[in-house]
């Protein structure tokens, strides 16, 4: 197993695609069991790997947030939160995170989130006297709500990995997701004190505010009917991409600046996207299909369960080794090659399926703004064009304010999971 890793490490580090780096250690752990019949079953296993209704969403999602992007939905958003917290001194700061919270209930996608918001809000933050480095710091953070607040790729991924109900984590990542948000916003009033940061204008005006929730409406209408159609059993969570799609079509054609000659670049946009995901799950299905013939899992289970048996301490030490996964590889690959194997932990010893599920789609989203591998972090630093070095530095307190958020819903596993039961016993 100690050369599969040095095999992963060494190819993740000379640049190769992160489908090819987990096709390639999945290859090399088949060689390193030493039956070589089990190449026969490789392709199968490939294929396999996508054949899963649940999956279909995952496109979906992505092309609704392409045509959301394009929809203008994201600015009639910002003005609605702008005019509500305004008023506040860091009020801009404060209605990113809101409006990152309310894209991540839209799009699903870290990348996503905090893309648009780098695009559409970073130059009205710079505008209104916001040091660029904490305002690119402040999005990407907000962008790491994306998977977190339903509906989220990453839920639909945790869902097929470990037999856990898609619709149960919907609704269990609404109180994290908050949690997490709240905390972000009190680490920006930190940095608003610290700084100086003033208010976009002196007072609330109600008739504003009431002008622009109107026309907001349409777009905060989207994540209910997906998330309620989903709870009251309308229509399943594949099913909810395609109702996106449509809600988004529908949203950009109110909002008039959806137009006939943005589809082609959509559909390219959405068509490489997906393919680039499904790969990876496709090559990452081997990998995860060796390490389960190689008895790994089971293994892994007995070490943690012979360390202790208190369930609280076998969460932590797994959030912490979360966390360091999450700096170092890609969120897709973290969900394939580690969520099979520590959902089999958790399982052994009686944690609920749920609550891990939900820590460890939190904890992966954390690492996608660490350094030295924090996609969202290159993500926002492009769109920016803040320095990347600049955005190591101040990210780190957003950073600190997630993990304490992830170690309170660790300790307290009711605030994942009191939702779902209830949900789900009415």
């Amino acid at each position: 197993m100690l050369f599969v890793i040095i095999v992963f490490v060494c190819m993740l580090v000379i640049g190769v695609p992160i489908a090819l780096v987990i096709g390639m250690a999945g290859a090399t752990h088949i060689l390193v069991l030493g039956d070589m019949n089990y190449f026969n079953v490789m392709v199968q296993r490939l294929i396999s790997g996508i054949n899963n209704s649940s999956i279909v969403c995952i496109p979906f999602f992505i092309l609704a947030g392409n045509l959301m992007n394009y929809g203008g939905i994201t600015t009639r958003l910002y003005r609605l939160i702008r005019e509500l917290v305004g008023w506040i001194r860091g009020g801009l700061a404060y209605a990113t995170i809101l409006v990152a919270m309310i894209l991540s209930a839209i799009l699903g996608s870290s990348n996503a989130v905090a893309a648009i918001l780098g695009a559409s809000i970073f130059p009205e933050m710079v505008k209104d006297g916001y040091d660029g480095d904490f305002s690119a710091c402040l999005i990407a953070s907000g962008g790491t709500l994306g998977p977190i607040i339903p509906p989220g790729i990453g839920m639909v991924m945790m869902g097929t990995l470990c037999g856990v109900s898609v619709g149960k984590l919907f609704i269990a990542g609404i109180v994290p997701g908050i949690i997490i948000g709240v905390g972000y916003m009190i680490t920006a009033g930190v940095f608003t004190y610290k700084r100086g940061y003033t208010k976009a204008f002196d007072r609330f005006d109600f008739g504003r505010f009431i002008k622009a929730f109107i026309v907001a409406l349409p777009a905060l209408i989207v994540p209910f009917i997906i998330v309620g159609g989903v709870i009251f059993g309308v229509f399943t969570p594949a099913e909810a991409g395609a109702v996106s799609v449509a809600a988004a079509l529908v949203t950009g054609v109110i909002y008039r600046e959806l137009k006939w000659s943005h589809l082609p670049k959509i559909m390219i946009d959405t068509a490489i996207a997906s393919a680039a995901i499904l790969l990876i799950i496709a090559f990452g299905n081997v990998m995860g299909w060796t390490l389960v013939m190689d008895n790994i899992p089971e293994a892994l289970a007995v070490f943690m369960s012979g360390l202790t048996t208190n369930k609280t301490v076998i969460m932590l030490t797994m959030v912490m080794a979360m966390l360091v996964i999450g700096c170092f590889i890609e969120g897709f690959s973290s969900y394939l090659i580690f969520a099979p194997v520590f959902a089999a932990v958790a399982e052994a010893v009686g944690i609920d399926l749920v609550h891990f599920s939900m820590i460890f789609i939190v904890m992966i989203n954390i690492g996608v703004i660490t350094p030295p591998v924090g996609m969202v972090l290159f993500v926002s630093s492009n769109v920016t064009g803040v320095r990347l070095s600049d955005m190591a530095k101040t990210i780190w307190p957003f950073v600190a304010a997630a993990v304490v958020s992830v170690l309170l819903l660790t300790c307290f596993p009711q605030l994942v999971t009191f939702l779902p039961d209830l949900i789900w016993q009415t």
